[in-house]
Order: C-alpha cells, then sequence, then structure tokens
C-alpha cells in the first residue's frame, strides 16, 4: 500500500471491495494478495525501529530505600508514523482490518515494586487503514507520546533495582502498518545508602504528565467494584455486593438459576428427564443418585464458563458462545441427532454419546451429559437476576466469579433434585407400552424442532451481514414440525385411549400447541411495527449529535427472551408508537453472529449478556438499561430521556 506494487494493490482492492462482492470473495482476494507480497520482488520495507524509537528513563537516576520513583517509557515517532493505542477502536468500516493494541509489561525486580500503566491521551488522526476510500477519526500514539510507570523502593533493598520493560507494537503510517514487533528495554535504578540524599530530577518537562496520585495503587491489586444494581420489570435493585451483600446476591443468582428452567430454552427437554427418573422411580437411592450427577452436570457446566470469564481474556459473556455460528450449528446438529435416535424412526448408526442420553437406560455418564446439554441449551436464554449477576460478577475476583456462577448452576438444578429426591413425583409417569412411545416419538418431533431453531440461527449470520435483517425462513420449518408432533399425539391418542376427559385435554392440548406454533412462527418473521436501523457506531454518533433518543435492542436470532419481550412489549401499539416518534431514532444490535461494533458497544455499556434495552438522550446522561421491562417502563424511560421536551 505505501509502494507502488500490484500485490499490494491487490490487498486495497480486496479490502475497498463494492458492496456486491461476498465477505468471503473479499477474504479470498486479501490472501491472494498476501500471497504476492510475500513471493513478488520489492524495494526493501521500514524496519519498525527505523520509525519508532523507544526509550526508557528513571525521574532519578539514584533513590534512597522507601523511595517512590516514575519510570517514563518514551516512544517518538519519524514523521508520519504511529502506533495503535493500548486499547484501539477501529471504526467498522475497516474491517477485516485488525489492530494490534500497543502492549507495556514490566518485570519486577527484588526490592521493587510497580504499578499500572498510566497510558498517554491518545492522538485522534485521520486515516484510512481499511482502504475505504474515505479516511476516519482513528486515536494513535504519535509525535512524541510518553507513558508512566509508578514504582517505589523496599525500606531493606540496597544496590541496584533493575527492571525489564517490554514494549509489543504495531507501526503504521497513512497507508500501510508494518509487522508487530517488540523492544526490551532495560533500566537500572542507583539504590544509595539511607540518609544520602536522592538523585536530582533527570528531566522535570517529561515528567510534569506523571500523576502521582498514581502511587497509591503500586503492589496494589485493583479493588473491584461492589455496587450491584439492575432493573426487572420496573423495580429497581441497588445494594453493596461486598461483605454480607454477597448473600444477597449469591440467593438471587440461584433464583435466577432456578427461573431458567422456565425459558423456551429449556422447557422442550425437561420432560426428557421426568421420563428418565421414572424409570428409576421403583429404586429410590438410584434415582437421587442420578439426580445427583444430573446436577453437578448442570452446576460443572456454569463454574467452567466462570472459569472461562476469569481466565480468558476474549470471553466476558455467558451467552457468548452462540454468537459463534459454528457453535449454534453444532448444538442443532447434536439435538437433531438425539431425536433421531428418540423417534426410532431411521434405521441408522448414530455416534456412540448421542445414546448416552437415553430416557429407557439411564446411566451415570448419560446423566451427566444432560445436565450438561441442559446447562448449555439454558445459554441463549437469560433469566431476570441471572442475567445481571453474571454480568456482575465479570468483573470481580475468581473467587467471587466462581461462587456467582456455581449459585446459577445450584439453581437451575434445584428441580432436579427435588425430583430425584421424591421420585413419587414421577412414579405415574408411563414406563412402557403405546404411552411411553407416543411420549418419545413426540418429544422426538418437538426436538427436531429445537434443533431446526438452532441450525436456522447458526447459518442465518453466515448469509448476511449484522446491519442487514435477518432472514427467519427456519420459523416456518420449526412450524411444521410443532403442527407434526401435535396432529401424531392427538391421532395416536385416539388408537389406543379410552374416550374421557384425558382424550379430551389431550385433544386440546394438541390444537393449542398446533395453533401455537404457526401463530408465533408468524409472529416471528414479521418484521413488525417499529422501524429499526441496524447498529453501525456511526449511526449512534449521528442520533447523538442531533440530540436525538435513541433506543439500542441488543438481540439475536438465538435468543428467544429477546423475542418474547419483542413480540409482547416492544410491538405493543403504545411503545412500537414512541419509538417511531420523530425525535427517536431505534437501533437493532443483532448479535447472531460476529458483529464487532455490536459486542463493543455491549462491552462499553459494562454488559455481559442479552437480551438489554438500553435508552440515551439528552435528559439521561447515562444509558438507562434493562434486560426485563414492561410497556409502560420502556414509555417512561424514552419520556425521560427526552428530558421533559
Amino acid at each position: 500500500m505505501g509502494h507502488d506494487r500490484p500485490s499490494q494493490r491487490l490487498v486495497t482492492v480486496a479490502m475497498q471491495g463494492p458492496e456486491h462482492v461476498s465477505r468471503l470473495a473479499r477474504w479470498l482476494l486479501l490472501v491472494l494478495g498476501g500471497v504476492l507480497v510475500v513471493l513478488s520482488p520489492a524495494p526493501a520495507l521500514a524496519q519498525p525501529r527505523d520509525v519508532v524509537k523507544i526509550s526508557v528513563v528513571s525521574d532519578r537516576a539514584e533513590v534512597r530505600p522507601g523511595d517512590q520513583v516514575a519510570i517514563a517509557i518514551v516512544m517518538e515517532f519519524k514523521d508520519g508514523w504511529h502506533v495503535h493505542t493500548n486499547a484501539p477502536k477501529v471504526p467498522s468500516s475497516w474491517e477485516p482490518f485488525l489492530a494490534v493494541p500497543t502492549t507495556i509489561t514490566a518485570s519486577e525486580a527484588s526490592g521493587l515494586k510497580l504499578g499500572p500503566v498510566q497510558w498517554p491521551t491518545p492522538k485522534v488522526l485521520k486515516l484510512d487503514l481499511g482502504a475505504t476510500g474515505t479516511p476516519e477519526d482513528y486515536g494513535v500514539f504519535a509525535d512524541k507520546a510518553v507513558a508512566f510507570i509508578p514504582a517505589s523502593i523496599d525500606p531493606a533493598a540496597a544496590g541496584v533495582a533493575k527492571v525489564t520493560i517490554k514494549v509489543a507494537y504495531q507501526a503504521c503510517n497513512d497507508q500501510t502498518c508494518l509487522p508487530q514487533t517488540e523492544q526490551t528495554l532495560p533500566l537500572e535504578i542507583k539504590i544509595v545508602p539511607p540518609g544520602t540524599p536522592s538523585g536530582a530530577p533527570t528531566d522535570p518537562d517529561l515528567f510534569k504528565a506523571f500523576d502521582t496520585t498514581s502511587f497509591a495503587a503500586v503492589g496494589q491489586a485493583p479493588k473491584a467494584d461492589t455496587k450491584f444494581t439492575t432493573d426487572v420489570f420496573g423495580f429497581h435493585i441497588e445494594f453493596d455486593a461486598g461483605g454480607a451483600g454477597l448473600v444477597l446476591l449469591l440467593g438471587l443468582a440461584i433464583v435466577g438459576g432456578f427461573v431458567l428452567n422456565l425459558t423456551p430454552c429449556v422447557l422442550p427437554v425437561i420432560p426428557l428427564k421426568v421420563m428418565g427418573l421414572s424409570h428409576s422411580a421403583g429404586n429410590p437411592r438410584r434415582a437421587l443418585f442420578l439426580g445427583i450427577v444430573m446436577s453437578v452436570g448442570v452446576i460443572a457446566f456454569w463454574l467452567s464458563i466462570g472459569v472461562a470469564i476469569s481466565t480468558l481474556s476474549w470471553f466476558k459473556a455467558v451467552n457468548q458462545l452462540f454468537q459463534q455460528p459454528w457453535f449454534t450449528i453444532g448444538v442443532g446438529v447434536f439435538i437433531a441427532l438425539m431425536a433421531t435416535g428418540m423417534l426410532g424412526l431411521f434405521d441408522v448408526n448414530l455416534p456412540g454419546f448421542v445414546y448416552l442420553i437415553d430416557p429407557k437406560t439411564e446411566s451415570p455418564a448419560g446423566s451427566f451429559a444432560f445436565g450438561v446439554m441442559t446447562a448449555v441449551l439454558s445459554t441463549p436464554c437469560t433469566a431476570p437476576f441471572m442475567g445481571a449477576a453474571a454480568a456482575w460478577s465479570t468483573k470481580q475476583p475468581i473467587a467471587v466469579t466462581l461462587a456467582t456462577f456455581g449459585a446459577i448452576g445450584l439453581g437451575m438444578a434445584i428441580p432436579y433434585l427435588v425430583l430425584a429426591a421424591f421420585p413419587r413425583l414421577v412414579a405415574r409417569v408411563p414406563k412402557s407400552g403405546p404411552g411411553s412411545t407416543l411420549v418419545k416419538q413426540v418429544m422426538g418431533l418437538f426436538m427436531l424442532a429445537v434443533a431446526v431453531f438452532f441450525l436456522g440461527s447458526g447459518l442465518d449470520p453466515l448469509l448476511r451481514l449484522p446491519v442487514d435483517p435477518p432472514m427467519r425462513w427456519h420459523w416456518w420449518v420449526v412450524a411444521t414440525l410443532v403442527v407434526l408432533a401435535s396432529g401424531w399425539m392427538v391421532g395416536r391418542s385416539f388408537k389406543f385411549m379410552k374416550r374421557g376427559p384425558g382424550l379430551v385435554v389431550i385433544t386440546l392440548a394438541g390444537l393449542a400447541l398446533a395453533s401455537g406454533g404457526v401463530a408465533f412462527a408468524a409472529e416471528q418473521t414479521d418484521r413488525g411495527p417499529i422501524n429499526w436501523l441496524g447498529y453501525t457506531p456511526e449511526r449512534f454518533d449521528q442520533a447523538k449529535a442531533q440530540g436525538k433518543v435513541i433506543v439500542l435492542d441488543f438481540t439475536a436470532e438465538w435468543c428467544l427472551n429477546c423475542k418474547a419481550l419483542e413480540g409482547t412489549v416492544l410491538n405493543r401499539k403504545e411503545v412500537a408508537d414512541t419509538l417511531n416518534g420523530k425525535d427517536v431514532v431505534a437501533l437493532r444490535v443483532d448479535l447472531t453472529g460476529e458483529n464487532k461494533p455490536g459486542q463493543e458497544k455491549l462491552r462499553e455499556l459494562n454488559w455481559a449478556g442479552i437480551p438489554l434495552l438500553a435508552i440515551f438522550g439528552p435528559g439521561t446522561p447515562e444509558a438507562q438499561k434493562f434486560d426485563s421491562y414492561t410497556p409502560q417502563l420502556v414509555t417512561q424511560a424514552v419520556a425521560k430521556a427526552r428530558g421533559g421536551r
């Protein structure tokens, strides 16, 4: 890009590509262009150390034991060059451009304690690193940027304190970026005997920007914010979750975990567990054992999510798994295999792990796997308290995070523990005969409907862009399977059941399920009465500059809670009229797939999962955030955001 080479022009064309060029084609062009860059001859490119000079200096060369000292990392740039900041915010139009953050790490020497890095203020430049043809504002470190590290000398230290500082960065100009590089810079600070005057300041002007209050953080772990706040159906809950308040927070997490069983993500598989426990009802000890094993599977999954959130920098949201299309499709395939095995209609050899989860032959391994699967299915849905508690815990020490997610798992496992402890509750469920076979067949068809839901939700983001409306074709396949399951249930019941109230109830239930499935599919494929725009940072900034009320609806095709709130609350006439107001901009943030700008906005709002409705406006300096809401709550929040206009 910085040199007139055909291979580099190909990369630029690929990144600029016209709108009708598919994302896959652009990636292929990028790969081809990269290969040509490597293979074609070219003049020597600039080297990172030629355009970025980095030096390290302390505010004094000689210090006494117990002194505080500031260390400056000075980055000086050749004209026209810069590096990305420590937290780059890349414009969405530059995709698939990836910015490499600048990092500074320092190793502590004996007798020396270090504090967190104090980063310089970014300089905003007009750049076109995405080769879009339109330069955009982008914050970088340029000209001369200085970062600081506060340090303290141990009172018993003597001799020389040696510090090794590593700076990793990617140097760029207005057209191209060089490969990432790392520089290692040693620093020695002489420690003079107590009572000896400290050395004179090395460069007072250089250290004028150093914040001396950062010395308080030296050697201390960052203090977590223990304030917990959430809004649930119009009720505002706020308390300090530190100390004794943590017990209340864990209680809310248990309630949230319990409610997960009532969400549409989990309800379809509960009858399978009831059937399995009914087979063990005659042996209370075995029923209790299998129930405990399943509960351990549920809790183990949620604890593993807590570990991932605490240890993996890229994983911060419970339902982030389903933002990866491959995971959603994989869940759909697994459920489809289970359904095929339950139906028994096809003479195929399925993988052995599918037969682990079989209501007829429950085993410890199968019960544990069923618990894990049940917990996985719950992750697209959040429940009141559960989502807020999970989001709060991601910013806490690892012990608190694990305790919170363990509490969610325990709450979700409680119903299965109760059923296992009191097997008489499921003793009347048919264990064999035509009734048991019919239940399996009907549940197999319902499971196929669930599988189609996940498969369709996983394929959808692969076939469109995040700002485009979802296709939702799979909902009519789901409805067809629900109608087939309902019809099969009623038809077969007439063959082996006696005429009576039971048959009437089953017939009415079948009609309700069939009509409900068709109605739900019609509702989901209807675009609704609200004039939603796909979220982009540019649209958000433009609406904010115009002083308008902004409503962000964070949703996804796999988030059934989101769809329930959309149908029962947002699409209500009074709410739709409010969101279609001239001074309101309704932006839909679709996290069905890899929507990086949308995910960044969710993180910016300090939220971990969806659904989430965030309302901004002149009357509210900070966003009003709700993961559960009523029509009245939404209209009141918009009125508040207007500031009384």
